[in-house]
């Protein structure tokens, strides 16, 4: 069972650094946080050299005052270990702690985040002022929490240093036992790669060609994501140790190269995410009608994957920038509440905004805040208090709800990992998992992210009647039978091109493609080519050319990036679509196979959006709240549902800076303003309404 977060009602808060201010802001900051219905603060995640100045000599007093002052107001505090940033002292005296670029140049004080977790040195030291925080504030009653570092992985994913070298060696040894069993998993008899001394094995480091062997990258991956965890388990430990089950554990972020799932059920009591929607804007998907910052559901849904109730520790409140890199605009009025809205909608039950005020110093002096530099009041600080005022009337009614979708994109991190490096299908999934997202999103049918793990279960599956899986490259055997039992249960899976071609190492398997898809589909890839370069992706057509409908649908697909050209291996296939040019014109492109109560679908390309609408209307999917009302397509639809109750909260999300016109099918209340809404309703821009 996934780790929740379990609040009585929706919090809401702020990121709040009293190292940054005079104490005489303290009470007013406090006060006004009151005002505008916040409840809680994080704070000193990033205060090391503060609470230690020198080495052993610790110092609390700033901090212990400024809690005292938060709880004066009846303001919870979450404390952050302030490992990310060590102190110069540190650095300075054990430089041994830093971490190291691949090429061997080491990386220097003066950021965050450049140090390695496996480190002797740096456990010892982050594991002791993990401990003294701990014995110090586990006594004070404003404190109901703690975030482990900050942001895990976040600007480097990637360790080099001789610690991790050294680190990944042990790792090795425990996983594989002999190097005879290492050169097999790396297949090191290739290019004369094979190792007859452990002191030959390291981490990827400059190939010609910037190549480095794929199955040691992979491994590689699954060791970094092994670091992190066990650098996070010193502390969770420590934590857990001290202060036992008075507060709650957590921390932040989504970032590459750690499993967060494992690390969640293993160590933290839920998850935590940071939210910057904005982010979306400045890397757009490609393509015409891009989804902005309503993709930013998307990693939400991901989130909600880790803990289906989970807190929000950095909320975007305004605009956002580095002094060196990123400029994004101010939120216009009205999005800093969408963007809220967004987050409870697909599962947040705690929202802290980052930050209180806008730091008027350092590198983050334009990763704007609610509060300007000259702490004056500001449109965004008046939006906060519609938001607070709006969860003090609400909040209780929505919390520990949970979001409702049959339908669900599997992914898992092994194929994430691998395919970084493998080019023949790593960029396959992003592109049709964005297809699949944005189609579902404007089709107002509500999706799921399930990542597939050796813990998942049938009954893990079972929560959705689809599940599309759309390029599993790695496809073990249990896995393959996992879905085998899903879809012989009367469930539907879909795959895409270069399904199950590959073992846990990375092998390619000495077998038909899909390797152990293969039964479950009914097909084998008897050609196959990639499509790019000089290549033109062919087009489809329909199999059943009585269909008219379909046809036309499918004259308008191509078939992108990859084309497996498949062949039907069983009676229970039908063809719904061929190739309709190239050398395979003709040959199966697309098919579904009967396995039992369900069904298998094989599409021999990677998806995009005219490929997804083909498909939709053979999945028997409902639309979100379709009996209750109907919303354009600029409009997001979620529903939150108590699973004791079954009480149900509608939301409704305007990413449109114009207004909308939604028409309700009943009449139904607004949670938010208490209206009764029937007939034609027309929603502002970036309005939101909460539907029951």
């Amino acid at each position: 069972m996934a780790k929740s977060l379990k609040e009585e009602t929706l919090r809401l808060g702020a990121c709040y650094y009293p190292e940054h201010w005079e104490e005489t802001l303290w009470e007013d900051d406090f006060r006004r946080m009151r005002e505008l219905g916040f409840s809680i603060i994080r704070v000193a995640e990033f205060a090391w050299a503060y609470m230690e100045p020198e080495e052993g000599a610790f110092q609390f007093d700033l901090f212990e005052r400024a809690l005292d002052a938060a709880h004066r107001h009846g303001i919870q505090v979450i404390l952050g270990t302030p490992t990310a940033t060590p102190p110069a002292w540190l650095t300075h005296r054990y430089p041994e702690v830093l971490n190291v670029t691949m090429e061997g140049v080491t990386y220097r004080h003066g950021m965050r985040k450049h140090t390695n977790y496996n480190s002797p040195v740096y456990q010892r030291f982050c594991a002791r002022i993990t401990r003294k925080m701990a014995e110090h504030f586990k006594d004070h009653p404003a404190v109901v929490g703690w975030q482990i570092d900050n942001e895990l992985n976040c600007e480097l994913s990637v360790f080099y240093s001789e610690a991790d070298h050294a680190a990944f060696r042990e790792w090795l040894k425990r996983k594989y036992g002999s190097l005879t069993e290492l050169n097999r998993a790396w297949g090191a008899v290739f290019w004369s790669q094979t190792y007859t001394d452990w002191e030959q094995v390291h981490l990827s480091r400059p190939t010609p060609a910037d190549s480095p062997n794929p199955h040691l990258a992979l491994d590689e991956k699954r060791f970094i994501s092994d670091s992190a965890i066990g650098f996070a388990r010193i502390q969770a430990d420590i934590l857990r140790e001290v202060v036992g089950t008075k507060h709650w554990i957590t921390t932040n972020g989504l970032f590459g190269h750690l499993d967060n799932h494992r690390m969640t059920e293993e160590l933290l009591d839920f998850y935590t995410y940071d939210s910057y929607p904005q982010f979306s804007t400045i890397f757009p998907d490609e393509g015409p009608d891009p989804m902005l910052d309503r993709k930013w559901s998307w990693n939400l849904s991901v989130v909600r994957s880790i803990s289906p109730n989970y807190g929000i520790m950095e909320q975007q409140s305004g605009p956002g920038g580095w002094v060196n890199r990123m400029k994004m605009p101010s939120p216009k009025p009205g999005q800093m509440r969408l963007w809220t809205y967004q987050s409870i909608a697909h599962g947040a039950d705690m929202v802290l905004y980052f930050r209180w005020r806008t730091a008027t110093f350092g590198t983050e002096i334009y990763w704007h805040g609610i509060n300007d530099y000259h702490n004056q009041p500001n449109r965004r600080v008046l939006e906060a208090g519609r938001i607070g005022g709006e969860l003090a009337r609400i909040g209780a009614k929505i919390a520990q709800s949970r979001y409702e979708a049959s339908i669900a994109i599997v992914g898992d991190y092994d194929n994430g990992w691998d395919g970084e490096l493998d080019v023949w299908h790593g960029p396959l999934a992003a592109q049709s998992t964005k297809a699949w997202f944005k189609v579902l999103q404007r089709e107002h049918i509500a999706v799921d992210s399930l990542t597939l793990s050796e813990r998942t279960t049938l009954a893990d599956l079972q929560r959705y009647r689809v599940l599309v899986y759309p390029h599993p490259a790695i496809l073990t055997e249990k896995a393959a039978n996992l879905l085998r039992a899903y879809a012989e249960a009367g469930g539907t899976v879909l795959f895409g091109a270069r399904t199950g071609y590959k073992d846990e190492f990375g092998h390619c398997r000495m077998m038909p493609f899909p390797g152990f898809a293969s039964s479950l589909c009914g097909i084998t890839v008897e050609d196959f080519t990639a499509v790019n370069g000089i290549a033109v992706a062919p087009t489809l057509r329909w199999a059943d050319e009585s269909d008219a409908e379909a046809s036309t649908a499918a004259a308008a697909v191509t078939a992108d990036s990859f084309n497996d050209i498949l062949r039907v291996e069983s009676a229970s296939v039908k063809v719904l679509a061929e190739y309709a040019s190239d050398y395979y014109a003709g040959k199966p492109a697309l098919t579904v196979n009967e396995l039992g109560d369900g069904r298998v679908y094989y599409y021999g390309a990677a998806y995009n959006e005219e490929a997804v609408r083909l498909l939709l209307p053979r999945l028997g999917l409902r639309k979100t709240a379709e009996d209750l009302v109907r919303a354009p397509s600029e409009v997001e639809l979620a529903v939150r549902r108590h699973e004791e109750s079954g009480e149900a909260y509608t939301f409704a999300l305007n990413y449109a800076a114009h207004p909308v016109t939604l028409q309700m099918q009943r009449s139904a209340v607004d949670l938010i303003s208490g209206r009764s809404l029937e007939g034609v309703v027309e929603l502002e821009p970036y309005g939101v309404l909460i539907l029951s």
